[in-house]
This record gives structure tokens, sequence and C-alpha cells, in this order.
């Protein structure tokens, strides 16, 4: 009953992605649903705060990578802010891909 809601029923919401299937495996099935789409349903407080939690930390690492691009690219285009002091992360990058 649970897989045929699974694979076949989509009537309990629609989705920006929505894919199901079946994988053949030897004499075994894998059933497999990926959904993806805004989140519509009314949140617990517990899920409320770990939503948070995981926006800051998505946050925190895209501003993270986003600095390190630009402290690439400044590096390439050869700009020192300060005379004579670098993280060192350019010339790690050049040894590494060398």
């Amino acid at each position: 009953m649970h897989l045929k809601t699974a694979i076949g029923a989509r009537q309990w919401g629609s989705h920006l992605i929505d894919h199901r299937g079946v994988i053949k495996f030897f004499k075994y099935r894998y059933y497999f649903v990926i959904l993806a789409g805004r989140n519509r349903r009314q949140l617990s407080p517990n899920e409320v705060k770990a939503s948070r939690i995981a926006q800051a930390i998505l946050i925190s690492i895209s501003f993270f990578i986003i600095l390190l691009i630009f402290y690439l690219i400044k590096s390439v285009l050869g700009i020192n802010l300060f005379q004579g002091f670098s993280f060192g992360l350019w010339g790690y990058m050049q040894e590494v891909f060398a």
C-alpha cells in the first residue's frame, strides 16, 4: 500500500521536482522517490529552529566560498592589499595545479 502511494499516487502535493521509479537489480527491486520544492506545511518550533540553523550554516559557507573566490581573483591579478603580507593560498594553489 505504501509503495503504491510512493510510486503512483501524486495526490498529496505538487513539487518542482517529482521523480519516482524502480531499479531492478537481479531478483530485487529498489523503489526511489526524489522530491524537491517549497515546504508549504506548518513547521513545529523544533523544525523552525533546525531550519534557521541550516540556513545560517549554508549562508556562512556560501559567504566563505565567495570570499575565497574573490581572494583568488585578487591574487591572479597581482593586487596586494598589504605590502609583504599574504595568506599563502595563491602559492599553495599554484603548487597543487602545477
